[in-house]
């Protein structure tokens, strides 16, 4: 804790002695100058959900409004990207702009790792160890923010850790809902389990409630600088709607035509191959109706006009293991994937000042950008202790241009979707994946084939040797923990669990997507609680 308040402490002297420093500068005849309120700041994260996930994006199954608003309105960065293929390590780097090698929260805080992992998976290694908490030396987003002048507010899933590494103790003066579990405890209909946020009455859909906790704060502090970070437990799993939800996109499924087959088999588990689970569809309609209730109450308040609004996700979409919910289609792979579909998100940034910015901004973006793009924008000087591998993107969004560099992912665990141990490098147009259970590498032209069909590796061998040079390079540089072999692992039994899930496995997932499909379906009385309500 002291490490907290002591590192606040600097950041908060070092912006008042600038302003004193610059203010006695002033000239003493100088007419006074009407000071300019700071804009507002609205971060909106989604968990889980896919880049093609939204009408915006080309979804032709669900429906989104109002995050196809913020994209309209705002600037749309083509080929954004999540820190990391799984939550945890994502959601770190956004709060204090590192990759994740560098902070060491490589998978999500929870996961087992080592011979822990080995006790209960058949593996060729042994997943790398990880870091379960935010460095408490790191001055985070919202540290920053509330060091320059701005009240801070968090709503929802925070999964950074347990006290001290709490969203109370990284800048936030407000926190509902943000505790240590990565998922909604009790489900998405009260009663939930989550002891920094009761519910009001049975019923009571998470999701809306943390949209209104919003609201509330916003309305509150509507004539001061806030920083409101509305980070979703939406779209993570267990997936539930509501039965009118359901009904409306499982007979917009069946208006579609509900094909024989939605699952292939992907290297390691099926993969869903279709949009049109209408559970799931119900649920991304749901955050999407929360959205509009914050956005409705910054343009009656009249914020909307000086109010930087966000949406992004922390990783792809579920496409292969947990609820195996949506597909990501065109993209390879989802959640937990090495692949574009792991890791391409929407990445949205409204900016009202901004009258000329660019609709569309090709430039390979990632979640390490946002901590000092918004500090940039909001004109708050910051120096933190740790090392930005971030980038603003304030001249992008100016029309101006940017120098290519390379962006790196370092997840050295098997994600519960499937994905391998990795690294990864993207630069420019050139993707290279370095495999640790047999060191193989891969590379990836994502021009000319953005779906990673086509391994160019023995076409373009320098190429490959440069960008694994400069990957390795980073890796060292930045400490990371590599995975160990295991020494325990059994061959023969590794094709048993293969071909287990695949004439099992696969025929039960059909089974389920018909289920959800059919017209007589009903998950149980009260269909999750969303029929309970207040006597």
């Amino acid at each position: 804790m002291k490490i907290r308040v002591s590192k606040l402490f600097c950041l908060v002297c070092c912006l008042c002695f600038a302003a004193i420093f610059l203010n006695g500068c002033k000239n003493k005849d100088a007419s006074p100058i009407k000071e300019i309120k700071k804009p507002n700041v609205v971060f909106i994260l989604a968990d889980d959900l896919g880049v093609n996930d939204l009408s915006y994006t080309g979804s032709q199954y669900y429906e989104t409004p109002n995050i196809d608003r913020i994209a309209n309105d705002g600037v749309e960065f083509t080929q954004g990207y999540a820190a990391c293929q799984v939550c945890s390590p994502s959601r770190a780097s956004i709060m204090i702009g590192q990759f994740p090698a560098r902070h060491g929260i490589t998978d999500w805080i929870g996961a087992a790792s080592g011979e822990q992992w080995a006790k209960r998976n058949n593996s060729k290694i042994l997943p790398a160890a990880y870091k379960n908490a935010l460095p408490e030396e790191d001055v985070t987003l919202a540290e920053a923010f509330k060091a320059g002048g701005y009240k801070t507010f968090f709503a929802g899933k925070w999964h950074l850790g347990d006290n001290p590494s709490n969203p109370e103790n990284n800048g936030f003066d407000i926190n509902k809902g943000g505790w240590e579990v990565g998922s909604p405890k009790g489900g998405y209909y009260a009663p939930w389990d989550n002891p920094k946020l009761d519910y009001k009455y049975k019923g009571e859909n998470l999701t809306m409630r943390l949209a209104q906790e919003t609201v509330d704060f916003i309305t509150e502090n509507k004539d001061q600088p806030f920083f409101a970070y509305l980070s979703f437990y939406a779209v993570h799993g267990p997936i539930e709607t509501t039965q009118e939800k359901w009904s409306k996109y499982r007979n917009k499924a069946e208006a579609q035509g509900i094909p024989d087959s939605g699952f292939e088999m992907e290297r390691v588990l099926p993969i869903r191959v279709v949009q049109d689970n209408p559970v799931y569809a119900g649920l991304v309609e749901s955050m999407d109706d929360a959205i509009g209730l914050v956005l409705s109450k910054l343009k009656e308040l009249n914020l909307d006009k000086n109010t930087i609004v966000v949406f992004t996700s922390d990783n792809g979409g579920v496409a292969s293991g947990d609820a195996f919910s949506t597909s990501n289609l065109p993209l390879r792979g989802g959640k937990g994937y090495q692949w574009e579909g792991g890791i391409r998100e929407p990445y949205f940034i409204k900016v009202p000042s901004m009258k000329n910015a660019p609709k569309k901004i090709d430039y390979p973006v990632s979640g390490i950008d946002f901590y000092p793009t918004l500090l940039d924008l909001a004109g708050v000087e910051s120096k933190p202790i740790q090392k930005i591998d971030g980038v603003s993107l304030v001249p992008l969004l100016k029309g101006e241009s940017l120098k290519n560099r390379p962006l790196f992912w370092h997840y050295p665990h098997y994600g519960n979707q499937g994905g391998e141990p990795s690294s990864i490098i993207r630069k420019e147009n050139w993707k290279l994946i370095h495999y640790y259970e047999d060191g193989r590498d891969e590379l990836y032209n994502l021009v000319n084939d953005p779906s990673e069909q086509q391994d160019v590796s023995e076409d373009n061998p320098e190429i490959a040797k440069a960008l694994r040079s400069e990957l390795d390079a980073f890796l060292a540089e930045t400490n990371a923990k590599i995975p160990e072999k295991n020494p325990a692992f059994d061959e023969v039994l590794a094709k048993k669990q293969y071909e287990n899930r695949k004439t099992k496995m696969l025929p039960s997932l059909e089974k389920q997507r018909k289920d959800f499909l059919d017209k007589d379906f009903q998950p149980n009385a009260d269909w999750w609680n969303s029929k309970v309500t207040q006597d």
